[in-house]
């Protein structure tokens, strides 16, 4: 028997209809979603700006219902067994103000995992471990209202994992952040599902190379609509690309042998006279080619100094299916 999926979505809809007749038309933020998210993965929701990923995070995490459609979060209804729903998950969003600025950091973490029952012992004692974790033991004592942005946001992290839910919702966790301050976060949401395999991260994002690194399956949405959901290396071969091959090899005696080879749509080069180098580079319909392209310079005497190959990106694949990027 299959296990139950983490989410599961039928037909979900979502439409909001403005309070008065001048105020707008009807807004569908969600149409007929069909969703399915396992148990243990890492999954991205990638959409431009109003494209209907917070509505989705929102019905998903009880904070709004839906218009039609069913939505099942943990095998549970987010409907009519909202308040179990809310006990098996948690959420986190970028940017947001949580927590009361005249209490410790620590204080504000504790309160919020006393509303989700768990033993104050337990409590402290996981919020002492992941304060280490993510470099803010020295701030356990100081006031909410006296942290960095970067700081901020890493206690609303830690508010979310601390009640230790089967299900989290990250929606765009790392926004605004520094280089060092998004890797932290990053690498704690790697570690945490590696620890375990069973419980389930939903993750939004702005950040193409982000949900690359990170992500299982990836949903692409655009006006309420999932367009596509599969894996990174997936989607990326949706895209029909030449992939660009570009090598630096030591002085090649002949180079008109490279146009003859399978796979090569085009092929250009230079001589680099002060380096001593020729810059090959190549079109290639397929790399079918490559290993012959690499024979032949090496059996010239040549040696490869550089080689770089540039291939579809997920930024690409987004482009493509929206017809815009994310910024």
């Amino acid at each position: 028997m299959d296990q139950e999926p983490a989410v599961r979505t039928e037909a979900l809809t979502r439409v909001f209809e403005p309070k008065k007749k001048k105020e707008g038309s009807t807004v569908r933020a969600l149409e007929s979603v069909d969703l399915r998210i396992e148990q243990g993965e890492l999954f991205g929701i990638l959409g431009p700006n109003g494209a209907g990923k917070t509505t989705l995070l929102k019905i998903l995490s009880t904070l709004l219902l839906p218009t039609s459609g069913k939505a099942y979060v943990a095998g549970l209804d987010v409907e009519t067994q909202f308040n179990a729903v809310r006990q098996r998950i948690n959420m986190v969003s970028g940017g947001e103000i949580s927590g009361y600025g005249l209490l410790t950091v620590k204080e504000n973490l504790w309160m919020f995992s006393q509303f989700y029952g768990i033993k104050s012992k337990v409590a402290l004692q996981r919020i002492d471990d992941m304060l280490g974790e993510f470099g803010l033991l020295d701030k356990k004592d100081a006031k909410v209202r006296t942290l960095s942005t970067g700081q901020r946001q890493k206690m609303n992290v830690i508010r979310g994992f601390v009640t230790d839910p089967d299900i989290i919702f990250l929606d765009e966790p790392t926004l605004g952040l520094d280089v060092n301050a998004s890797r932290v976060i990053r690498t704690y949401i790697l570690d945490w599902l590696k620890d375990h395999p069973k419980k389930t991260v939903v993750l939004t994002t702005h950040y193409m190379a982000e949900a690359d690194e990170l992500c299982d399956r990836i949903a692409i949405i655009d006006n309420g609509r999932i367009l596509a959901c599969d894996s990174p290396e997936r989607l990326k071969k949706m895209v029909r690309m030449n992939t660009t091959l570009s090598m630096d090899v030591t002085r090649l005696k002949d180079t008109a042998v490279f146009k003859t080879f399978p796979g090569v749509e085009s092929f250009t080069f230079t001589e680099d006279g002060e380096k001593g180098l020729t810059k090959l580079r190549f079109v290639m319909r397929d790399e079918s080619g490559v290993s012959d392209i690499v024979s032949a310079v090496l059996g010239q005497g040549s040696r490869i100094e550089s080689l770089q190959k540039t291939e579809p990106t997920l930024e690409d694949v987004f482009i493509k299916m929206v017809g815009k990027g994310l910024e």
